[in-house]
């Protein structure tokens, strides 16, 4: 398996598909890991280990490659915006897809600021289920997220009380994770936006609550965001190197 994935990995890395290419990768690397240490015969170790070194180092040279494409992307001739439109009924943006090409190692601290965390029972509004989802994909990585300070309004009337043990139960569990959720409240924020200690903010119009109602508890889209569809909305992406120089 970590031959065939290696092997998939160097025909996405010739037809230039680098992202794809870096996640093979890094997954035969690991899997071609995993055989070295079940293998007894010290000669197949040596050369197994020399082509998991190269690999590596192929893997390191793409992730700069990448990291400089994007940078050049963003930042040249004075470029600092770029701006994703999600059309109404389109899927695949899931906030993995969304967000992971931002999420780098050394993101620790997050901020989270929208005024509708609230409790489920708003009009086709999951927004508590919402940012718990948000959570989890923080705490897979590969960044490596300690903090969480979630700024939001209160909910109104008798659903305040379930607003606040919903973020409670939430914030309980990521400290189980080594994770802190700060959580304040504002009746004036109306902002709508993410921000991530590496310099990356993204304002999306209508905040994490941009995916349809589901169908039912058991169709399709339901669990994987991915494959639920959208309403159409707007995702800009700044970074704070450049959006001081407005």
């Amino acid at each position: 398996a970590g031959a065939e994935t290696v092997k998939r990995a160097v025909q996405l890395d010739v037809a230039s598909r680098f992202q794809e290419a870096l996640v093979c990768y890094q997954e035969g690397i690991d899997l071609l890991l995993q055989v070295v240490k079940a293998t007894a015969d010290e000669a197949k170790k040596k050369c197994y280990r020399q082509k998991i070194s190269e690999y590596m180092t192929r893997a390191e040279d793409i992730k700069k490659h990448i990291e400089k494409e994007k940078q050049e992307t963003f930042f040249s001739d004075g470029k600092y915006h770029k701006q994703i439109r999600i059309g109404e009924n389109a899927t695949g943006f899931g906030y993995e897809k969304l967000f992971h090409e931002y999420l780098t190692e050394v993101v620790s601290e997050v901020w989270v600021e929208d005024p509708y965390i609230r409790q489920v029972h708003q009009a086709s509004s999951y927004l508590l289920y919402n940012f718990l989802r948000f959570c989890e994909m923080l705490i897979k990585g590969p960044c490596k997220v300690k903090t969480i300070h979630l700024l939001t309004s209160y909910d109104e009337g008798s659903g305040r009380s379930q607003q606040m043990t919903a973020l409670e139960e939430i914030k309980q569990s990521l400290s189980n994770y080594g994770v802190t959720l700060n959580i304040d409240f504002s009746s004036s924020v109306h902002d709508r936006e993410i921000r991530f200690n590496n310099g990356w903010m993204i304002k999306i119009g209508r905040g994490l609550d941009y995916f349809k109602k589901p169908q039912g508890r058991f169709s399709i889209g339901y669990c994987d965001f991915d494959l639920r569809p959208c309403q159409e909305t707007t995702v800009d992406v700044f970074h704070t190197k450049h959006t001081k120089k407005m």
